[in-house]
Order: C-alpha cells, then structure tokens, then sequence
C-alpha cells in the first residue's frame, strides 16, 4: 500500500529573467514569491496552503507548465502508472519523469506538502 497526490504545478520558463516571470505569476495567483535555491533556477509562489504548491523553474527547453505527483513511496507509484499506460522517461536520483500516453511529461516526487498523510489517495 502507498499513497500519492498532486504536489506542485511546476511552470517551466525559459527566460533570462525569471524574476519578472515570478511577478507576473505572483500577481496572476494572488500570491507572495520567493526564491527556492542560490543558484535562481526555482522561485516558490506561495499561495493558500490548501492549494497546490507552484513552483518556477528555469529550463533551456520551450517553456511549458508540468505537474509533480507526490508520494510516499516513487517506485511504487511509478509502477502504479506504469500499469495505466504511462512510461519512464528518466529516473533521477530524488524522482522520476514520466510521459503519459497523451504524450505530457510529468515527475513523481517524494511526499513534500503539509496534510500529505491525511488527504493523500491510498493505492493498494
């Protein structure tokens, strides 16, 4: 048995200035950002918590917007997935991207957000 749940909308920006894209998402949501790393590649934009998390994340390849599933335990969900027709991209060493079969790629993370055990989905 393990558990998962939508964890963080990610929006890849490929920009030069990915402080002005967290403003505009920033403004856009109705939330206060907040750079994620030292090396300015994530920006949180930190909304109610009840929501989602967000993230922004600088990328080389086209700007997109990707999801994270959480969970608490990333082989088990990965197979899960698997099973529905989703197929591993790559394995990295703290997730996994996916593709689904309609061709967006997603990533399975370790569990991260406040209220995971209680409002998270069980799988047997």
């Amino acid at each position: 048995m393990h558990k998962s749940r939508l964890g963080t909308v990610i929006i890849d920006c490929n920009t030069d200035d990915l402080e002005r894209e967290a403003r505009f998402w920033g403004m856009a949501l109705g939330g206060t950002t907040q750079r994620h790393d030292d090396e300015g590649r994530y920006v949180d934009v930190q909304t109610d918590p009840s929501d989602p998390q967000v993230i922004l994340q600088k990328v080389d390849h086209p700007s997109r917007i990707h999801i994270d599933i959480e969970t608490n335990d990333i082989e088990a969900e990965v197979e899960r997935l698997q099973g529905l027709g989703a197929v591993v991209i790559e394995k990295m060493e703290r997730w996994t991207v996916m593709e689904a079969p309609s061709k967006h790629r997603f990533c399975i993370i370790g569990a991260r957000r406040q209220g995971f055990d209680e409002n998270a989905n069980i799988w047997e």
